[in-house]
């Protein structure tokens, strides 16, 4: 309708500053029941539901001052473009009072930022339709033009706190070749940075956002995504690049929906791209970092010393029956969530996928059950689970689905268990590769014999306890044996065998149990001389 309806000038002087503010009082007497002359309850409802601010244009003179002091007493912060003294903490405004030397190109955001407006982004600009109605799309061969990660190349997740003026609000950038410069079949890696700044946004948050990279690209029709950290999968359908897909709708999804749905702790949402070999690779390696930084806040935490774990059901797109309950020392199969991610998840959105489960009584602590987990499993699974155990793969195990980081399964013949990493793509003694097995038990059934776990759950404390804990590990992949190699050292330490690490084959040593059995007796694993794991 244009600027003519939308400006609404007072008067020409500097003086008419102050009917917009008679404007604000009015607006706190109609719409909040202020009573004239009630000046402390006009100032608190200006400043927490009018989001006015004052933007100085030119040079500020003692009568410019003065109307901007009055504005300030209301809760209305002003920002000028020259360098007039600033009023930086907070007190009568939400955060800075005045803010000087902001250019014309940043008057815009800075004033939204400085008094606290939050961005909503009501359209998402992508040529694909978009929803959760599209969540649990599957694109399958016949269907596919091009994919990233799965084993194929590296596809790298990370979502990192940043500063107000470091990163630049919808800011979205792809370095490298795009899905538009490949042919149908052609694999690309990708790293997909993300960095959120806000007033109330903390590090605790970052596993939170990176982990919705998952269900929010899984609302593009037609792209499909598996996985997360630095084992994610995503797959272009055919028909998403007819109608004209790029990766940077990636970055424009994730702008819009962190704003939507996490509006209240951030303010900017920059979003990067990575496709060059080289730079995936860089980015792999910092975010290896981080997680390695994030799962060891838990290192010293035990079930026992909580009354309350979480549940993450944000896998049920794929999986309906799957409900994860994530305690201290058992991380989300994922790889992505902890114990201390999923109660800051809960914090920034109570009705989200993470929600607490009070533990109840203690059903069986060597197994590692609780009557208040299996009252709310089986209202999350809507009746198709009643009750799991946290510590067994053998006896009723927690659900599965195809998002975990590895899989464990039974080998009766070495009376002891193996386990393998997505990023395995081999034969196994079980006789199952990864996807096999993924498929198999990962649509959230409780697969006796079988269970998903996280890379770091295998060298926590409760890891299989109710089966005989580690010292049932008798074979591995060799990526993710020297990937864990000091946690697993330290941890056979603790179990009285310094020397565990050496004691679990590989597929160098064979992929079937007859191959490794004679490995296992040479080197006197413990699994051989363990009550038997069946029966």
């Amino acid at each position: 309708v244009g600027w003519n309806t939308r400006i609404v000038p007072f008067g020409p002087d500097i003086s008419s500053a102050i009917f917009a503010l008679g404007f604000a009082n009015r607006a706190a007497m109609a719409f909040g029941g202020i009573e004239p002359g009630d000046y402390r309850k006009m100032l608190l409802y200006n400043k927490e539901r009018i989001f006015a601010f004052v933007n100085a244009l030119g040079d500020v003179n003692a009568e410019w001052a003065a109307a901007a002091a009055g504005c300030v007493n209301w809760g209305f912060p002003t920002l000028a473009d020259t360098d007039i003294p600033e009023i930086l903490p907070t007190g009568i405004c939400t955060y800075e009072h005045v803010v000087a030397n902001v250019t014309h190109e940043e008057m815009v955001q800075k004033s939204v930022e400085t008094r606290g407006l939050k961005v909503t982004v009501s359209e998402i600009d992508i040529p694909c339709a978009f929803g959760p109605a599209y969540e649990g799309e599957r694109v399958r061969g016949a269907d596919l033009y091009c994919q990233m990660g799965g084993g194929k190349t590296q596809a790298t997740e990370l979502v990192k706190m940043a500063e107000m003026n470091d990163i630049k609000d919808g800011k979205v950038e792809v370095v490298g070749p795009d899905v538009g410069d490949l042919k149908e079949g052609e694999t690309l890696p990708l790293g997909i940075y993300v960095q959120v700044a806000g007033r109330e946004m903390q590090s605790d948050f970052e596993p939170i956002l990176e982990r919705q990279t998952h269900h929010l690209i899984n609302y593009i029709q037609g792209i499909m995504h598996i996985g997360q950290r630095d084992i994610a999968w995503i797959r272009v359908s055919k028909a998403a690049i007819d109608k004209g897909f790029t990766l940077k709708d990636i970055g424009v999804v994730l702008h819009a929906k962190f704003h939507q749905d996490f509006g209240a702790i951030l303010d900017k949402v920059q979003v990067t791209l990575y496709t060059k070999k080289e730079d995936v690779d860089a980015l792999t390696e910092r975010a290896r970092a981080e997680y390695k930084f994030r799962d060891e806040r838990v290192e010293k935490m035990t079930d026992e010393d909580v009354e309350t774990y979480y549940s993450c059901t944000l896998c049920q797109s794929f999986a309906p029956n799957h409900v994860c309950s994530v305690s201290p020392e058992r991380t989300g199969l994922c790889g992505a969530y902890n114990w201390m991610d999923c109660k800051a998840s809960f914090e920034i959105n109570p009705t989200g996928p993470n929600q607490p489960i009070e533990k109840g009584e203690c059903i069986d602590p060597v197994l590692g059950q609780w009557k208040g987990v299996n009252e709310f499993v089986k209202k999350a699974s809507r009746g198709a689970v009643t009750h799991y155990n946290f510590y067994s793969m053998v006896i009723d195990p927690m659900t599965t689905c195809g998002c975990c980081e590895c899989i464990a399964a039974m080998l009766p013949a070495c009376n002891g268990v193996m386990t393998v990493g997505r990023d395995y793509t081999g034969e196994t003694p079980c006789g199952m590769k990864f996807t096999t097995l993924a498929g198999v038990m990962g649509g959230g059934a409780s697969s006796p014999g079988f269970v998903g776990h996280s890379k770091f759950n295998i060298t926590q404390g409760k890891f299989i306890k109710g089966d005989g804990g580690l010292l049932r590990m008798v074979w591995m992949p060799k990526m993710l044996k020297e990937e864990i190699r000091e946690r697993i050292e330290k941890r056979g330490a603790d179990l009285g065998y310094p020397n565990l690490y050496d004691m679990i084959a590989d597929e160098t040593v064979g992929i079937t149990e007859e191959e490794i059995m004679p490995f296992l007796q040479e080197k006197g694993h413990p699994a051989l001389t363990m009550d038997p794991i069946v029966g």
